[in-house]
This record gives structure tokens, sequence and C-alpha cells, in this order.
């Protein structure tokens, strides 16, 4: 993939934290490690969406779901995108971009962030830092379709059980209609402005869920940070266990606070 902001897009949300499911939930269905069983995997698969509640919309778009080869290319790829020093990360990621395009952002939407943080408490800058980090400001969010990359992720042998909740959650967002089965999105199934994995969004998603509306997914991802412990008027370290919900990679972790502090200060 190209370096810069937008880089590593497909490959940033995957370390963020997904929502458990219950031990041998979803044991029913035989993972895989190529095409080859992928629409005898749909069919089992389908009894168990069904069981935990997804209805004909979302098993319609699971059946039309298609093995996501760029997906499994991208995911085998995944570990060196975070690799290095946090100084070699930023500098990868376009983190001097990021700061100063989110210092203009944030005087120019500050009766946005100002309400965000009174809703939720969290400060602007941490919130500009990810959606600089994630998607470039909203200027590349992915072109994959993304019920095809998280169902093919659920159907690979590598992690069912992190990405099988989120196929479920993908596939109940389409009967909601917050996702279709035409949406696309990162490789790893991310969706919008700051790139939520489907249970994420489930979860933590405000109002229409609609993540590609800029202020939707701002105000998801500070739901989602202080559903992670973020305290309010407290410093980045104070938060840093927030930010690791986010992404588990600690260079990530480091880049944002850096980040997030400088478009604060300015």
């Amino acid at each position: 993939m190209k370096g810069g902001v937008r880089g590593f897009i497909a490959m940033a949300a995957l370390f963020a934290a997904t929502v458990a499911a219950p031990a041998g939930a979803f044991a029913a269905a035989q993972c895989g490690t190529n095409s080859a069983g992928f629409e005898k995997w749909k069919a089992d698969f389908a009894d168990e969406a069904k069981a935990e509640g997804v209805k004909s919309r979302g098993l319609s778009a699971l059946a039309g779901a298609q093995y996501a080869t760029a997906t499994i290319k991208v995911d085998r790829g995944l570990k060196k995108a975070f690799s290095g020093s946090v100084d070699a990360f930023m500098q990868r990621r376009g983190g001097a971009t990021i700061i100063s395009k989110g210092r203009s952002l944030r005087k120019q939407n500050a009766a946005m962030f100002d309400q965000i943080e009174r809703n939720y408490g969290v400060p602007a800058g941490v919130l500009l830092a990810i959606w600089g980090m994630e998607t470039g400001f909203g200027s590349f969010m992915g072109n994959q379709n993304t019920i095809s990359a998280i169902v093919t992720l659920a159907y690979d042998c590598r992690r069912p059980d992190f990405f099988t909740p989120h196929a479920i959650a993908a596939l109940k967002l389409v009967d909601s209609g917050a996702l279709s089965p035409t949406s696309v999105g990162a490789a790893h199934g991310e969706v919008g402005h700051t790139q939520f994995l489907p249970g994420n969004v489930l979860k933590y998603g405000v109002g229409s869920r609609n993540l590609r509306d800029r202020e939707t997914a701002l105000a998801s991802t500070a739901n989602f940070l202080r559903g992670h412990g973020w305290k309010a008027g407290a410093s980045y370290e104070a938060n840093m266990g927030a930010i690791a919900g986010w992404n588990s990679a600690s260079v990530y972790q480091q880049a944002i606070a850096i980040m997030a502090r400088q478009i604060d200060g300015d």
C-alpha cells in the first residue's frame, strides 16, 4: 500500500477493541484458508446468524457476500504497519500534516467539537488525531465491500473468534439500514470517517449510526472513548488506556497522544 496518511487506512482500525462473544457461541461453521469452502461456510453461518437475531435483509447480504481476496492479502501484511519507532511511524503516517490540518479543522468546527466535549467529555484533539490518522479527515474511507470483507475474515481460520461477532454485527446493521449490501470501507470491514469495526458501530454508534456522516462518526468515536474509560479533563497520559481501547499498538497510541496534545494546544 502507498505511504503517508492514506497508506495504512485499511490496517489501522484492526487493532481496535472488539465486542466479545461468549465462548463457543460460533463453533458450528468450519473456517477455511482459501476460497474453496466459502460458499458452504456461508450456508452454515447463515444458521448461526439467524440464531443471533439477524433478519432477512442481513441474511440476503450474507448470501451475496464474495470471498475478499484483497482483504486476505492486506491482513497477511498487517504487522509491518505498526513496526519501528514512534517518530518513524508518525513520519510514515503524515503526522505533521495531521497536526496542521487538525488545528485548522478544530477552529473551523469549534461549535461541533465543543458540543461533543460537553456530551462525552472528550476533547477535540484526540478525535481529530484519530480522524486524520484513519482516513485523512475523510479523504479516503476505503473501497472494499464491507460485508464481503468482514464475512471473509470471520470465515478465515486466522482469527475467526475476533471477526465473527463483527460479521454478525454487520449483518444486523444491514437489517437496521445503517449499512447496505453495497457499503464500502476498509479492507478489514472498518467503516466511516474514523473506521469503526461493525461490532463497535453497533455498540457505540450514535444517532443514525451512519459513520459516513462526519459529526455522527466523531460523536461515536467520543462515545467509544468514554466507554473505554476516558476521564474528562484529565491528561492524555491518564487517558492512554482509553486510546489503547481504540488501537492496541503502542506506537499508534503514542502518536495519537502526541498529535492530540499539539492540536489542542494551538
